[in-house]
């Protein structure tokens, strides 16, 4: 048996008698443990690395190691961070970078992303026997390239695991009523942007509602969110919720920094191999990293967008994804939302990857630039932009029925 598999056999037996103790020490106990952010740390000690937790409560927890990047990741069910920030946390050294947060709902997740290969060497939660205090102790080795990726991969458990993205029939011809799935970018684990009291993950949720909310009132569309709280949901999993609903238009909601030039405004990409310029390649590959370093496992996964039906599927959905663009680019603009300079563009998004469904990414405007702050942080912008989301699919709907008969078959 592996360190890694001992540790969390260890950590299960742990939490076992934990939730067997004391009635005296259970009622103590509420649903969500405190972290205590004065008596936590995570400490470079030369050789090796010390994780120290402090809890309000014991809960079940598990630790187990990533590759692509290095990582070590710690479970939880559940932790509420407070007032947490990864600099008051993190001696930066052997661990580079940490994430925390809410991983789905009833379940916390804490990432440590390292610069070189480490074991969890020891890993331990003790619990005091009057108060029902937890403190989680772990430290963390070096280790070699080999051994790191012989032992990584997140145990398999239902009780602890996302689901399992599923492969859905296309959809196939409905009434007259539209299925839109509205994706909300980023989301618990991972905050996306974040400028002063303006985190991205947050600002489009609730963009996200009020288009919901825009195109119910509407009548005649049936609106799915990929996520409608704050939720870690990965990427390939936001598309198999959008094959899974049979929808009929796919759109995933982002606010974004970019550190060069002086990008500003609404701006629409569509999916390609090729981006079409060198800052939406970076942006699409800063999207798939942070999924990554949120603690997604891909270890034995498949390319499911993969293959040459795939690619003939999206011969067919290529044209109307490009007529979705120039109607959402028509809608934006005519309800005096700023655009950017080059409005449409194109790079490789994974959440974009539905073969059968038209799918935009639509950055609604930056959080580097200080005229996009200003509207995105201003309710009245924000309705403004779902109702114009409303007209722009709207418009695309009617387009779209018009030209089906000329479609191939």
């Amino acid at each position: 048996m592996s360190r890694l598999a001992q540790i969390f056999l260890t950590a299960a037996l742990m939490m076992a008698l934990a939730l067997t103790a004391p009635r005296g020490m259970a009622q103590g106990l509420s649903a969500l443990a405190r972290l205590d952010t004065g008596d936590s740390r995570i400490a470079d000690r030369g050789r090796g690395v010390d994780v120290v937790l402090a809890l309000s409560q014991g809960v079940p927890w598990r630790v187990f190691s990533l590759t692509d990047p290095t990582r070590i990741v710690m479970d939880f069910q559940e932790v509420d961070w407070g007032d947490l920030t990864a600099e008051s946390l993190l001696d930066p050294g052997q661990v580079t970078e940490i994430r925390f947060g809410t991983y789905r709902p009833g379940w916390s997740r804490l990432v440590m992303t390292l610069a070189d290969p480490m074991e969890v060497d020891t890993a331990t939660m003790r619990i005091d026997d009057t108060t029902g205090e937890a403190t989680l102790t772990a430290r963390l080795t070096p280790t070699t390239v080999e051994a790191f990726a012989a032992s990584a991969g997140a145990p398999r458990d239902p009780q602890w695991d996302l689901p399992e993205p599923a492969l859905v029939a296309p959809a196939v011809d409905k009434d007259d009523v539209i299925t839109v799935v509205i994706d909300p970018g980023h989301g618990g684990i991972d905050p996306g942007a974040v400028r002063g009291d303006l985190v991205e993950k947050t600002l489009m949720l609730d963009l996200a509602r009020a288009v919901q909310e825009a195109m119910i009132r509407q009548g005649g569309t049936r609106v799915i969110l990929t996520r409608d709280e704050d939720t870690f949901v990965p990427l390939e999993r936001r598309v198999s919720i959008a094959h899974e609903a049979r929808a009929d238009v796919f759109i995933s909601l982002h606010a974004d920094v970019l550190p060069y030039g002086n990008a500003r405004g609404a701006t629409i990409y569509t999916l390609a191999k090729t981006a079409s310029d060198e800052a939406s390649a970076k942006l699409a590959e800063r999207h798939d990293r942070d999924d990554l370093l949120s603690g997604v496992d891909l270890t034995g996964k498949d390319d499911v967008v993969a293959g040459v039906l795939l690619d003939l599927a999206r011969q067919e959905t290529a044209p109307r994804t490009t007529a979705l663009s120039k109607a959402l680019k028509t809608a934006i603009g005519a309800a005096e939302v700023p655009l950017n300079s080059r409005p449409h563009r194109a790079a490789d998004f994974s959440v974009l990857k539905a073969a059968d469904i038209p799918s935009v990414l639509i950055e609604v405007g930056y959080l580097s630039s200080d005229r996009d702050r200003k509207n995105l942080s201003d309710p009245a912008f924000i309705d403004r932009i779902a109702r114009a989301l409303r007209a722009g699919i709207a418009a695309w709907q009617a387009d779209d029925a018009a030209r089906r008969p000329l479609v191939r078959q």
